[in-house]
């Protein structure tokens, strides 16, 4: 990708970031500093947070969030419409502690019997965090929220609930949040994606804001997100592609 000149562009480069991109964004933060001579100041977290942060008045020069957000932003004409470019499909997902024994989630059932067995489930918020509300949803529709409730351990977003998980030392718990954010947390072992009917795939888009202060960096960076020159950090991130007539 040819370089930005750093004489036309500001020193920093301002990200509000969804968390499930997270370890995408700081794969390619190396990458894209050299490449836009910027540096990235990236702010991450729920995507509700991400939102509130950026009508707040948070610096923004690149959003990053669910298709649907970043979509309802376009519409208002807080992000630009041109601009708006899908990362990728990510599941929803259960983990476990590393070494802790990998259970069956095949099916509804076998989702039931895990989380029912379970000593704790670690979730993000559920008010403002995608992951986290679908995992509240599964749990209303599998009938065990209420026996659920006293184990629910829940967090700010998906990256401090995985964190804790893998803190508490506890083989018995689990954790349900994005799969990228399984994947990037330390400790934690992938179980797999939440079976069907309780699954959930959610498409990440970046597109750049109206008020964006370093625009030609910014179109480096979500061309870096979404192009080919990330295929395979995607890939092992734990994105799937976003086949056009899908979305």
């Amino acid at each position: 990708m040819p370089a930005v000149a750093a004489e036309t562009i500001a020193a920093d480069l301002h990200l509000l970031c969804a968390g499930a991109v997270k370890g995408l964004v700081l794969a390619i933060q190396a990458g894209f500093e050299a490449s836009a001579g910027a540096r990235l100041a990236a702010r991450f977290g729920a995507v509700g947070v991400m939102r509130d942060e950026l009508a707040a008045g948070a610096p923004c020069d690149v959003f990053v969030a669910t298709e649907p957000m970043v979509a309802s932003l376009v519409a208002a004409g807080v992000l630009r419409a041109a601009t708006s470019t899908a990362i990728g499909r990510v599941q929803t997902a259960l983990a476990v502690p590393a070494g802790a024994a990998v259970p069956a989630i095949d099916n509804a059932e076998e989702l039931r019997s895990t989380l029912l067995a379970a000593s704790a489930l670690y979730l993000p918020d559920a008010k403002r965090s995608t992951a986290g509300a679908h995992a509240v949803a599964v749990l209303d529709r599998l009938g065990i929220r209420s026996a659920l409730e006293p184990r629910l351990r829940m967090h700010a977003n998906g990256a401090s609930a995985m964190a804790a998980l893998a803190a508490a030392g506890d083989r018995l718990a689990v954790g349900c949040t994005q799969a990228t954010e399984i994947r990037y947390t330390p400790g934690l072992s992938l179980v797999g994606p939440l079976p069907e009917p309780c699954a959930l795939a959610t498409v990440y888009s970046a597109a750049i804001a109206t008020v964006a202060r370093n625009e030609p960096a910014a179109r480096v960076l979500v061309a870096l997100l979404a192009g080919p020159a990330s295929a395979t950090l995607r890939g092992a991130g734990g994105f799937d592609p976003v086949a056009l007539d899908a979305r």
